[in-house]
């Protein structure tokens, strides 16, 4: 099997073509129609996947989205959006929010199992375990931690890839582009904008401890991890 994918999604003919779909390519689809229903099969198990609609009854996919990321036991279930918003700042939100990726609606399955095959790609455990450290600053890999003088600091998957890819390239100036290819392993249906928000968040996590400045926007060709940032 290709793994548990839990669908969250109200308009049920929807909710069962998507299901039929993945059951047909190895998976097991499990179908919730409302927050109430998703949280009651997460009780039961734990999916590799979830597929999350924006609007549910009496609340949004974000909402529930940034409270599966509050909470330890959930934070790290990868999380697609389905929505039929298209804006690039509806977008953005999703990803600030912390979805792995955006599907827009009406969408072909066949594009939703490239979907889900690259984000889970992207979760894949990293190469490499040997810690990190520049200064106070330390990523052990092995331990999937992150720590400095002030303490833990806490990211989700894509930030840790992202912080371990950089720490073991340092001084190095890579493109938007570049990024996705180490870091995601297949950007075919990633967008450049992306690189941006993760970039953002993993700043944020790092400026309480003093290391925000680490990371540098070289301008007009990418981000760098700075060994000795000025």
């Amino acid at each position: 099997m290709g793994g548990a994918i839990l669908i969250v999604e109200d308009e049920l003919v929807t909710q069962r073509l998507i299901a039929a779909s993945l059951e047909r390519a190895g998976y097991q689809a499990i179908r919730a129609a409302s927050v109430e229903q998703a949280e009651a099969a997460i009780r039961e198990v734990l999916p590799d996947l979830m597929l999350l609609d924006w609007i549910l009854p009496g609340t949004t996919g974000m909402s529930f989205l940034r409270h599966l990321r509050s909470e330890r036991r959930t934070r790290e279930i990868p999380v697609i959006m389905l929505t039929g918003r298209s804006d690039e700042i509806d977008k953005v939100a999703g990803l600030e929010a912390g979805a792995d990726d955006y599907l827009t609606k009406p969408f072909s399955h066949r594009e939703l199992l490239a979907r889900i095959k690259a984000v889970v790609r992207r979760r894949a455990p990293l190469l490499g375990d040997e810690p990190v450290e520049f200064g106070d600053l330390k990523l052990d890999p092995a331990a999937h931690r992150i720590t400095a003088a002030s303490g833990k600091i806490s990211l989700w998957a894509t930030e840790f890839r992202l912080l371990h890819f950089l720490m073991t390239h340092p001084d190095r100036v890579y493109s938007r582009g570049q990024l996705l290819d180490e870091v995601w392993g297949d950007h075919v249906f990633v967008e450049d904008r992306t690189v941006d928000v993760h970039i953002r968040r993993l700043r944020q996590a790092l400026q309480p401890s003093g290391h925000e400045k680490r990371i540098e926007t070289v301008r007009g060709a990418g981000y760098c991890f700075r060994a000795n940032p000025g």
